[in-house]
């Protein structure tokens, strides 16, 4: 499995951005998939998940301004940002949950001026 993300960009604060995340085979088959975030010099940290009933979970930093997504037959993960912030620049990751193992996609850029 692969995972490709993309969306990534400069943006100004207040601004909205859409990230995608696509998958080398079916999304729906995946237990979970979540984006992350790394800012630099920063741990990585949550930020959304959706799971495969299609139960959506948001990290309390970014709840009420992003909103994960998926689309089958794109096989498309997505994440619009909304109300951007300063403070959500980062490098955004993918990934999927396949039961036993974790594939991550590459990272795409976020950065959000003030």
């Amino acid at each position: 499995v692969q995972l490709q993300a993309s969306g990534g960009g400069l943006v100004q604060a207040g601004g909205s951005l859409r990230l995608s995340c696509t998958a080398s085979r079916n999304i729906f088959s995946f237990k979970r998939m979540s984006w992350y975030r790394q800012a630099p010099g920063k741990q990585r940290e949550y930020v959304a998940d959706i799971i495969a009933n299609g139960e959506t979970g948001y990290a309390d930093s970014v709840k009420g301004r992003f909103t994960i997504s998926r689309d089958r037959i794109k096989d498309t993960l997505f994440l619009q940002m909304n109300s951007l912030k300063p403070e959500d620049t980062a490098v955004y990751y993918c990934n999927a949950f396949l039961g036993t193992v974790i594939i991550w996609g590459q990272g795409t850029l976020v950065t959000v001026s003030s």
